[in-house]
């Protein structure tokens, strides 16, 4: 059994209001896990559960991140959050950080007074400009969202909240990439996150009206990149974690980005009955590790292995493995690699768009790679 407080640093993925949410947007991939699995709804997080993820965590690492996501967190209430931050800085004495991922539709002053005072770090979704976020992130009522959306990052910035925008990359967003990257350079949106958006579990890949195809995909990620870079060398970088993480492996170091490290590390995700599940893209039945309430890590990492959920995403494709890029790319994420009506992995869904980016891009990220090892104070090889 590992001493107390074993590990240095630990995250954990908390779903205080399970897959509720106060839009509805077109894609979502969790609507969409909530309906392949024999249950849809785990309710409200209790505060007890809330206290008792925290009380076993703070025993097992030394410094601790919550962070919240959904459905849709704030739906949770903030006298939850209020009650979750007191207990866990009274626990943790200085140990713990708090983030969460919001849709922005229900976050008001009051709510930014308290992101702001407890120095949360907080995701805002929104897929660009109005009439390229408002296509598939509706409200209850079918309305577009984008007007609240972006009144809620102006009261980020106004009250000097951090915040990443974090933007799903459907077809709408791929087809344009330099109207997007432009609008939020113009806003000052400044650290951004791309996420591929995800088809429904067990659909052919590619066959919604805002699937993103392979080719689609490659396409963006290098004009993307393209401007990410002009603005690199022009001094005036903007963040976008992929592009960020790509260098800082090729620099050396290790990517910070779940999908990219090549298989599935130790991550906890937390349904709010206190059920947990390996991956926040396997919140489905056959994947429970146990629940806060009864079990401890240690089992909860037993049963992690004993479903084999790490070991099978080691096993690389052979097609991977002979790669010319399969050191920058490593397989990519498992979800784009499953096939859910056999179990297999296999290659990546993506593997042609990333074949497209790293074969059209490779030097520009190389000499980006180079600048961040020399400012290390070490040198790669040409």
């Amino acid at each position: 059994m590992p001493d107390k407080c074993s590990i240095n640093h630990l995250t954990l993925l908390i779903k205080p209001a399970s897959g509720r949410c106060n839009m509805r947007c077109r894609y979502c991939f969790y609507a969409d896990e909530t309906e392949n699995r024999s249950f849809r709804d785990c309710g409200l997080m209790s505060e007890e559960t809330a206290h008792c993820i925290i009380d076993k965590a703070l025993e097992r690492a030394k410094n601790v991140t919550f962070s919240f996501q959904g459905g849709e967190p704030t739906v949770r209430g903030l006298g939850f959050f209020r009650d979750f931050v007191s207990y866990a800085k009274n626990r943790g004495e200085g140990r713990v950080g708090f983030a969460l991922q919001t849709n922005g539709y229900a976050v008001d002053r009051e709510w930014v007074a308290f992101f702001k005072e407890n120095d949360f770090l907080v995701g805002l979704s929104m897929d660009g400009n109005k009439s390229i976020h408002d296509k598939y992130r509706l409200t209850v009522s079918g309305a577009g969202s984008f007007r609240k959306v972006f009144s809620t990052a102006e009261l980020f910035r106004s009250a000097g909240v951090e915040f990443n925008i974090l933007t799903t990359v459907n077809r709408d967003v791929a087809e344009n990439a330099e109207t997007i990257y432009a609008f939020f350079k113009r806003n000052g949106f400044r650290y951004q996150q791309y996420i591929p958006c995800l088809d429904p579990i067990g659909d052919e890949r590619g066959s919604m009206e805002y699937s993103l195809t392979p080719e689609l995909y490659g396409s963006f990620l290098i004009k993307l990149f393209r401007l990410y870079y002009k603005d690199w060398m022009n001094g005036s970088y903007i963040s976008i974690r992929y592009f960020d993480n790509i260098v800082r492996t090729l620099s050396g170091l290790q990517p910070e980005q779940c999908g990219m490290l090549g298989f599935c590390p130790s991550n906890y995700i937390f349904e709010a009955d206190g059920t947990v599940y390996p991956c926040d893209f396997y919140v489905l039945d056959g994947y429970c590790l146990g629940n806060i309430n009864t079990s401890s890590f240690d089992e909860m990492d037993a049963k992690r292995k004993e479903i084999g959920f790490t070991e099978k995403s080691l096993k690389a494709d052979a097609e991977c493995l002979k790669c010319e890029f399969a050191s920058i790319c490593r397989g990519g994420c498992r979800r784009d690699r499953e096939n859910f009506q056999t179990g297999e992995l296999g290659r990546s869904y993506l593997c042609p768009a990333y074949k497209m980016f790293f074969s059209e891009c490779r030097e520009e990220l190389l000499s980006m790679a180079r600048a961040e090892a020399r400012a290390r104070g070490h040198f790669l090889s040409s």
